[in-house]
């Protein structure tokens, strides 16, 4: 059955949202799982309502403006196990990370090289590693490799992680449905995928029919569209 993981974008240790890459834009989270966007007061209504796990990004931390929300984000991981992305370009920001958070995300974006990503997967245990795919415009989004899709289909092939997020950037926020060929062309993965990026209500049922483990839900969670246990 589908699980919906939650999802929380940090800024100064408050919840928030906005559209993405626009600071300016971001205000404190408004969600109806809490009287506040604490995240830790989120994290433990979003528990009491049969959250397993919570996808903090750091937006602090992945665009370099310090590392203040790290403490927060330890203090939510001993309510709600949580997939920590603060934009890891290497070996050493992984092993930092371990200590705050149960899962950390390896994506594409942010990714120094394969290297780096082949040293994180001979030293640590998959159990804490989720590598994320990132896609933008349908092309896979690295900014420091010269990889498309299917040459990193090939490393992932390689290193077989337990589990990958497949996340269409371009749908992030906007409620406008998954992104079906995209999904389609990680077949051989389904059974790793983690599914992000404009998931709407009506698609839940959707992606269980086809077998999706788990998705990643923001804005519809929120705002009461989606349920966590939808089914």
């Amino acid at each position: 059955m589908l699980e919906i993981i939650p999802v929380i974008d940090l800024m100064n240790s408050v919840a928030v949202s906005g559209k993405s890459g626009n600071r300016e834009t971001y205000t404190p989270l408004q969600t109806i799982y809490a009287s506040s966007s604490d995240p830790l007061e989120i994290a433990l209504s979003l528990k009491s309502a049969g959250a397993k796990e919570m996808y903090i990004a750091d937006l602090d931390f992945i665009e370099r403006n310090g590392n203040n929300n790290i403490f927060k984000i330890k203090e939510v991981n001993s309510v709600l196990p949580v997939i920590l992305d603060v934009g890891v370009d290497k070996l050493e920001t992984f092993e930092f990370l371990l200590e705050f958070a149960y899962k950390i995300i390896v994506a594409t974006e942010t990714l120094e090289s394969i290297e780096e990503l082949g040293k994180i997967f001979e030293k640590y245990p998959k159990e804490r590693i989720i590598v994320s795919v990132d896609v933008k415009n349908n092309e896979l989004y690295a900014k420091n490799m010269d990889l498309d899709l299917e040459g990193f289909k090939e490393v992932l092939r390689r290193i077989d992680p337990n589990e990958i997020i497949l996340l269409d950037i371009s749908s992030v926020g906007t409620e406008g449905g998954f992104n079906k060929p995209l999904l389609e062309s990680f077949e051989e993965f389904k059974d790793k995928i983690i599914l992000g990026g404009g998931i709407t209500p009506d698609e839940i049922s959707q992606l269980d029919a086809l077998g999706i483990r788990k998705a990643l839900v923001g804005t519809a969670l929120h705002k009461g569209q989606i349920r966590l246990n939808p089914f």
